[in-house]
């Protein structure tokens, strides 16, 4: 009974791929960042080599999986009680985005530590369009929109708290998929949501902005559900998407169009004693 670590994606792969693939929903983001390592290579996320780790117990079955790209925390996906006790004395951690009752497990072991987010996985139920549908149509966004997205995808990093130095590539990537939808009125594009590639069946929305002054129109939920149509229509089986708890507004916007809430997510970060 051991976790084992490697910066070599194909190694964790052949190793905890098919535990990860057998519960998409739970472990979304380990699946979404993985596939992204291998596709676009080791330094995807920052210059420093990824940590990738699976837990085995004493069936030797995969009962545990982490993901670690530096500067981000390190991502823990389902793990059973046992994987999950013996992973600080295994790796250092400098804190854990963790489903909630994990997280606070490990957070008790360190002296001192902060919740920096709480988020919450939905899942898409019965698709509800918002009716009546704002004024506009979707479409999908082409390289012709590159200049829109990229400064759009900064502005939704800058609002979240999070680094736009992927912006350019995360407009390329899902642009060349076709998992970019807009709307737009008059021609005018005027809020966005994107798509992440499928992967065992699952994808997870994300990146849905609209811009300050074309707010509060409803242009977030139509180009929401139409993305979700979209991707449930092209044979996608889970359709998923994060929000953040502390924007009731964009919660309420997702339960109306049909999503479901799954567990929560907690963001802790370690702090000297």
């Amino acid at each position: 009974m051991t976790w084992t670590f490697t910066d070599d994606v194909g190694h964790f792969l052949d190793a905890a791929g098919a535990s990860l693939a057998a519960r998409p929903a739970e472990n979304t983001l380990l699946l979404t960042v993985v596939a992204t390592l291998r596709d676009s290579g080791p330094r995807a996320y920052g210059p420093e080599p990824p940590v990738l780790g699976w837990w085995r117990g004493a069936d030797g079955e995969v009962a545990g999986a982490l993901v670690r790209t530096p500067p981000f925390l390190p991502l823990l996906g389902t793990a059973s009680a046992e994987a999950v006790d013996a992973l600080p004395d295994a790796l250092p951690l400098p804190g854990v985005n963790a489903d909630r009752d994990t997280a606070r497990a490990l957070a008790a072991r360190w002296p001192r530590h902060r919740v920096d987010e709480e988020h919450r996985l939905y899942r898409l139920g019965t698709l509800v369009p918002p009716a009546p549908a704002p004024a506009g149509s979707p479409r999908t966004a082409t390289t012709a929109d590159r200049a829109v997205l990229v400064e759009w995808l900064k502005a939704f990093g800058r609002e979240t708290g999070q680094s736009g130095d992927r912006a350019e590539r995360i407009a390329d990537e899902r642009t060349a998929h076709g998992g970019l939808t807009l709307w737009e009125t008059d021609g005018v594009p005027v809020s966005m949501a994107g798509v992440s590639r499928g992967i065992v069946g699952m994808v997870r929305v994300a990146n849905v902005y609209t811009p300050p002054e074309h707010r509060g129109r409803g242009y977030a939920a139509a180009v929401t559900a139409e993305a979700s149509r979209v991707a449930r229509e092209e044979g996608a089986g889970e359709v998923l998407l994060f929000t953040d708890l502390a924007n009731p507004t964009s919660n309420g916007v997702y339960r109306r169009i049909g999503y479901e809430a799954v567990s929560d997510r907690l963001l802790i970060t370690a702090e000297p004693e």
